[in-house]
């Protein structure tokens, strides 16, 4: 009980954090544009290259880990959607878990999702300046990258608003490409060169059907992942309360219906062997296709990467001042442009710290741990709704049915299984980092809190 009251006694203290006008945050976002947000963020790059490897480890019906992957996600983000409307603040998932089980624990998530975060822009930056570019022209990956971050934290610091505007336009080329994927799958069906017969197709000679698609749903469920970002923008939406559940699973319903679209064109299209060895399988159905350039989807593939980017910069940056209003980072993080409201000082760090990453060449070695990250930081939010119950909120917010967040968390142990030995070594490594600095962060505000104590003057 007493660590119950403690915990409750921060959280109320964090709360009047948000009555301090000088650090609030502009409200600017409705519901269509925090929808073409969170789509934006989930329709990223990843859809362009994980077809291949879908098919290569559950088979020709690569529809349908796609389709487990969107059940499996809405477990989860039906609590986001729950707590976001309880708790509309920037920190997300990190000032959930601190309301739940202290700030040490707040500070585990908030560092596992800013690590997934950062090394994920760092990642997408390497990849703008990698191959889809050279079809246009040839640059140094390093300083394309450099260019590419800086360019990208202006868009960030002039405003929420003008930075999800020019989302929405990227998120509209990513749908009309992908849009042209269905057509052109549908189109070879017609003339008769597709192959239904590989639509019901599951398994391969290692892994029979069910073991195929539950891997095949690991790679599948990476390319949800985005949904969570959107709770960090919850303080700058106009009314969260309505707008975020509307947005947020129109937004996965959609994404949802795009990928098991893509995934039936493609599986129709192209021999399964041949999309399994491909790392553009969407190339290859425009090439069995014809009559659309292979460039174009060059094009698109940097729309796609270029604005996955700049959704999860928004993130990692409103994760980083959350975390510094909630006493978890230092202050100076929550410092804001005056005019824009904006957060400078947190767009500045996190995205220097992405440079460093795209500029090591260590990314590709770190890209692999996200989806263990987000696992990480979706067992603690589904466990966190629970524990919150006790807390009644605000009377009109969303709450999911008690059944969700169980099986969501049932859903990140199963998930989590499917990893390789080598990724959860790097993973608990990043976690560690996260733990240890947590426990550090602890005793200073333990020391502080008794220095405090003895001098309240």
């Amino acid at each position: 009980m007493a660590r119950r009251g403690a915990n409750r006694a921060l959280a109320e203290t964090v709360d009047q954090g948000r009555a301090q006008e000088g650090a609030a945050l502009k409200r600017a976002l409705t519901t269509p544009l925090l929808y073409f947000f969170i789509l934006g963020d989930v329709l990223g790059a990843g859809v362009y290259v994980l077809v291949g490897q879908i098919a290569a480890d559950a088979g020709g019906a690569v529809w349908v880990p796609l389709l487990v992957a969107l059940l499996l996600a809405l477990l989860t983000a039906a609590s986001y959607a729950e707590l976001a409307t309880k708790y509309p603040r920037a920190g997300g998932a990190s000032h959930y878990t601190t309301r739940a089980f202290g700030p040490f624990a707040g500070f585990v998530a908030g560092f596992c999702m800013l690590a997934a975060g950062i090394v994920s822009v760092a990642a997408l930056a390497r990849g703008f300046g990698g191959d889809y570019l050279s079809a246009f022209v040839t640059l140094p990956v390093g300083l394309v990258a450099v260019l590419f971050l800086a360019l990208l934290a202006l868009v960030n610091a002039r405003g929420i608003k003008e930075s999800t505007r020019a989302n929405v336009v990227a998120t509209v080329v990513e749908v009309g490409g992908l849009a042209v994927i269905v057509v052109l799958g549908a189109w070879l069906l017609l003339r008769g060169d597709g192959d239904v017969g590989r639509l019901t197709q599951l398994g391969t000679p290692e892994k029979g059907a069910a073991a195929a698609v539950l891997s095949g749903s690991v790679l599948a469920y990476y390319s949800f992942v985005g949904f969570e970002t959107s709770v960090n923008v919850a303080e700058e939406t106009l009314d969260p309360r309505r707008s975020y559940p509307r947005a947020l699973f129109g937004a996965l319903a959609t994404a949802g219906a795009v990928y098991v679209l893509v995934g039936l064109a493609a599986s129709v299209a192209v021999p399964t062997a041949q999309l399994a060895g491909s790392s553009g399988p969407l190339l290859e159905v425009v090439e069995e296709a014809g009559g659309v350039p292979p460039r174009l989807f060059s094009a698109i593939a940097l729309v796609a990467v270029a604005n996955g980017a700049l959704l999860t910069g928004i993130m990692s940056s409103r994760l980083a001042y959350g975390m510094a209003k909630d006493g978890l980072l230092p202050a100076a993080l929550t410092r804001v442009l005056p005019g824009r409201r904006t957060p400078w000082a947190a767009i500045a760090v996190t995205t220097l710290l992405a440079m460093l990453l795209a500029l090591t060449g260590s990314v590709a070695t770190l890209a692999s741990t996200l989806v263990l990250l987000l696992l990480v930081v979706f067992l603690m939010v589904n466990t966190s709704v629970l524990v919150l119950r006790r807390d009644r909120g605000e009377a009109d917010h969303f709450r999911a049915p008690t059944a969700l967040p169980v099986l969501g968390i049932a859903s990140c142990v199963l998930l989590a299984t499917q990893i390789e030995a080598q990724v959860w070594l790097r993973g608990l490594t990043i976690v560690t980092v996260g733990t240890v600095l947590g426990a550090l962060s602890a005793v200073r505000r333990t020391r502080r809190a008794d220095r405090d104590a003895r001098d309240p003057d």
